[in-house]
């Protein structure tokens, strides 16, 4: 089933605000799977991009839970789905691009750009609306591209080594 991205946008109205008031940002709202129960997935992370854990989903679920039944902004049955982002979480919000700089990234755009689609590098930040990115191509050069943001349909980190131990070094500390 696919939600329409007003349908999406009532419910981000509806929750945002306490979502926030709990300590955490939305990072990504979707609406998957088929009918009679499709899943309405919510990925969140702490305010303070400390580490999203169980307790947190299950707090998060309960209060949006209980506001998306008071105002049922999706008009069929749905599974409740509250998740955090993960290791190589989707990158979505411009900040994202600037916060995960000089991290390897799969991102999409929607009008080829040199003939491509899909660049898979490390990223260099965010400048003027643009994301920056250099790609190493199979010869082992380097190029470098700016991706409109307006124009990408899907971005995640890509999990590495150097990925990982990131992530368990802000989980130690």
């Amino acid at each position: 089933m696919q939600a329409t991205n007003h349908q999406l946008g009532e419910v981000e109205r509806l929750i945002g605000p306490s979502v926030e008031a709990l300590g955490y940002r939305l990072v990504r709202l979707r609406l998957t799977g088929e009918a009679p129960q499709p899943t309405l997935q919510v990925m969140a992370e702490p305010l303070d991009y400390s580490e999203m854990n169980v307790d947190h989903c299950a707090r998060l679920s309960r209060a949006i839970s209980a506001i998306l039944d008071v105002e049922d902004p999706i008009p069929t049955a749905y599974f409740l789905e509250v998740s955090s982002p993960g290791v190589d979480r989707p990158l979505v919000q411009p900040e994202d691009f600037e916060r995960y700089a000089n991290s390897q990234a799969r991102v999409e755009v929607d009008t080829p750009i040199d003939g491509r689609r899909r660049f898979v590098g490390r990223l260099l930040g965010l400048h003027d609306g643009y994301v920056n990115i250099s790609v190493t191509d199979s010869d082992a050069s380097a190029k470098e591209f700016a991706l409109p943001f307006d124009t990408i349909t899907g971005a995640k980190l890509v999990l590495t080594d150097e990925l990982i131990q990131d992530t368990l070094k802000k989980r130690k500390s």
